[in-house]
């Protein structure tokens, strides 16, 4: 994949923002094949594509083209209001209050009093990014992010407000607890607010709304039972080759983060290389054949006992599959051929953890075929390998400076923790920072302004604040995806051409 970002001001326009959002519209309505995502934000556009079915310079001249039908003239919103109620309990507002010097019901007052126009959903599903806080208000977003940040808290931070619809980590400065559900993958219309609506915020009281059921991904009573879980393994979820084309929604791509293997899994057993499958991570499950499969397994960290990896063989009908773990790598993937019955959202069988799209199997779920397949076993592929020490190609990011490149290259670092949306990483200090919040492209490596650098994955927040030094190499988001918790990791950066360049190649301009 690769991407650049169409920018029409700064700081943030509500005009220019209305321009952007039209933009946005006119090319979700023309989309070239190989556009993944279209993602507006504050005071720019990311667009995403993949560079083997779409060249970077058809991209942007397909992105001008609809510039100059555009014009200078501002767009539409949507003409929608929304009101959301508020409890105004969160665990910053005092602290809010002291720092402003306001009291706290000068606080909720000017807080409640202003009309918020919707610059953008993102960051999680149905997250929007509200506009503009008044200048009393105004305060930076905290240095280090919480990891966990309630659900449907109502927050604050710099020019901005918005809630929290979902619990997720944040930067934000917590005001409250909004008392309307914003987002819920059940409901036939799953988000309450768009871009370009208008919302407002009413002081209540009331009780805090149910956080939304968890949305199956597959049929309890499957047409052609094929697996049953015995024991889980350490996580283990349905995926495919992600969700695409939702990122204006906030949306994760999700998917396999190893698609390298899950691909060689599916092209082992004859499927479609975006096919379902099942990601394993550290650990395998116990499962169990309902009926003759044919199947097969690729990628690291375990593998099938008294079957072979990266070939395909046949499971019979009650026999019992396990996996016993390896100490190189971190994630397998199963393939069965025909694939696996299952119920997508929005385009897509992967699961989505934070947007409480599926779930992690269990003990006792059942899986069905998607079709009867007809692959026989013994397909085999070369194995797979990572190297003995991991280094890790970057590329310069959007906010790409030689001092935080060359910070990032000069030692390694050890991942302290990490998921599906990225890994925590320590080591040398590198120069951080914050931006307009705008779209996070998958392998951006994330410098908060207290120098702690994150990679972001697949499950990533769509929309961020923090500067992006470096992403990573396009080839090296496999061998990430299998780093394991306490490794060592090397980065190299591309430090050719300058600064400059390295701008003009992450953006154009919208004038």
């Amino acid at each position: 994949m690769a991407g650049f970002y169409v920018q029409f001001s700064e700081p943030q326009s509500r005009r220019q923002n209305l321009r952007l959002l039209a933009l946005h519209r006119a090319l979700m309505a023309d989309l070239p094949d190989g556009v993944s995502d279209v993602s507006p934000a504050y005071v720019n556009l990311y667009v995403e594509f993949d560079d083997q079915l779409l060249s970077p310079a058809a991209a942007r001249a397909w992105v001008q083209e609809h510039l100059e039908a555009l014009g200078t003239q501002p767009g539409e919103g949507t003409g929608r209001t929304v009101t959301i109620p508020v409890r105004y309990d969160g665990e910053d507002l005092p602290g809010v209050a002291a720092r402003t010097g306001l009291k706290t019901v000068e606080v909720i007052r000017l807080h409640s009093q202003t009309e918020y126009h919707v610059y953008a959903t993102g960051f999680t599903p149905g997250f929007p990014f509200l506009g503009e806080v008044p200048e009393a208000l105004r305060l930076p977003r905290r240095d280090t992010p919480r990891r966990a940040v309630p659900f449907n808290a109502v927050a604050i931070a710099n020019a901005q407000s918005c809630v929290y619809v979902l619990p997720s980590p944040g930067g934000w400065h917590l005001l409250g607890t909004a008392l309307r559900t914003i987002y819920d993958p059940g409901r036939e219309s799953p988000f309450l607010i768009a871009a370009g609506d208008t919302v407002r915020f009413v002081p209540q009281d009331g009780p805090t709304p149910p956080l939304p059921a968890v949305r199956d991904l597959w049929p309890a009573q499957p047409r052609l039972p094929a697996l049953r879980i015995e024991e889980p393994g350490l996580l283990d979820l349905l995926m495919d080759g992600g969700r695409v084309r939702q990122a204006q929604v906030g949306l994760a791509r999700s998917g396999t983060l190893d698609m390298r293997a899950a691909r060689t899994a599916n092209r082992l057993v004859g499927n479609l290389p975006r096919a379902s499958v099942l990601e394993f991570t550290l650990r395998g499950p116990v499962l169990t054949a309902l009926h003759d499969v044919v199947v097969a397994v690729a990628g690291f960290g375990m593998r099938p006992v008294g079957q072979p990896m990266q070939q395909s063989f046949r499971l019979r009908a009650g026999e019992t599959l396990r996996f016993e773990s390896v100490g190189s790598g971190a994630r397998a993937y199963l393939a069965v051929a025909g694939g696996l019955e299952t119920l997508p959202f929005l385009g897509s069988s992967s699961t989505d953890l934070i947007g409480r799209v599926g779930r992690p199997l269990r003990a006792g779920d059942v899986l069905g075929l998607g079709q009867a397949g007809r692959a026989r076993p013994g397909f085999s592929s070369p194995l797979l390998t990572l190297p003995d020490a991991l280094t890790l190609r970057l590329l310069p990011g959007p906010q790409a400076t030689l001092e935080a490149l060359t910070a990032l290259g000069r030692a390694p670092f050890r991942v302290v923790g990490g998921d599906r949306m990225g890994l925590r990483l320590s080591g040398p200090a590198v120069p951080g920072g914050q931006v307009v919040s705008e779209a996070t492209p998958e392998g951006a490596l994330q410098v908060t302004p207290a120098g702690e650098p994150i990679l972001l994955l697949s499950d990533r927040g769509r929309i961020g604040g923090y500067n992006k030094p470096a992403v990573l190499h396009p080839l090296d988001l496999p061998l990430a995806a299998q780093v394991r918790p306490g490794q060592l990791v090397r980065f190299r950066p591309d430090l050719s051409g300058s600064p400059d360049e390295w701008a003009r190649r992450w953006k154009m301009s919208a004038d």
